[in-house]
């Protein structure tokens, strides 16, 4: 089921647009098949899942960290993740910036917006981007790349089609602005229910997890 699954979902997603496997819940073989049958990247929501699969699997693909990121965490998500997609303070991003230093590393970031101004959600206010975007770009060891949004996870997949063209527009608007160390290169939003029309809004990445895997079994302790 997984490896048709992806194929289909390869076929369908247009050149431009990267398939992020969400592999929240999911075991390290089911990651493996996914990454089998073509997934470049996969995506995790908490840092401990992420450790156990990545010790099986290791770097046969890249690794997004695509839920929130407690600060105690940072250093461990520093070794661990290739991109973190869920940045969305100064406070996390300095301790992303400074576990980087310690090991010599730089972390690309996706600033994440909160276009629906949701306050059960995380992610800055859509003007707040800017100011916090120029903050970030005097950082040495984080290199913000793009935006990130969560738009509803269920329901009518036309109710998320504002998020992502405010989210769209606030990237077409950043990438014009002279914002030295930060740059527009990736814009993740879209989810199972909705990647289509994050795609049709503009999205470069999609984080796809039941249209995968099928249907996600109950969370695991954090």
């Amino acid at each position: 089921m997984i490896r048709d699954n992806v194929r289909r979902l390869l076929d369908e997603i247009p050149p431009g647009v990267e398939l992020v496997a969400a592999a929240k819940t999911r075991s390290p073989a089911e990651i493996l098949e996914a990454i089998q049958a073509g997934v470049r990247v996969i995506g995790e929501n908490y840092v401990q899942e992420a450790e156990r699969a990545r010790a099986v699997i290791g770097g046969r693909a890249a690794w997004h960290l695509i839920g929130p990121l407690q600060r105690n965490k940072v250093k461990r998500a520093v070794a661990l993740f290739d991109l973190i997609e869920t940045v969305d303070s100064r406070r996390l991003a300095t301790s992303i910036d400074n576990a980087c230093a310690v090991v010599g590393k730089s972390m690309p970031v996706l600033l994440e917006v909160n276009s629906g101004r949701e306050p059960q959600k995380a992610g800055v206010f859509p003007e707040e981007a800017v100011s916090l975007l120029r903050e970030l770009a005097q950082m040495r060891h984080v290199s913000v790349v793009g935006l990130m949004t969560m738009g509803p996870a269920i329901g009518d997949p036309e109710e998320a089609r504002p998020y992502f063209s405010r989210t769209k527009a606030l990237f077409d608007t950043i990438k014009d602005m002279p914002l030295e160390g930060v740059k527009m290169q990736m814009l993740s939003m879209g989810m199972s229910n909705s990647y289509r029309v994050a795609i049709q809004e503009g999205a470069t990445v999609v984080r796809v997890g039941t249209a995968i895997f099928g249907q996600r079994r109950s969370d695991p302790p954090r």
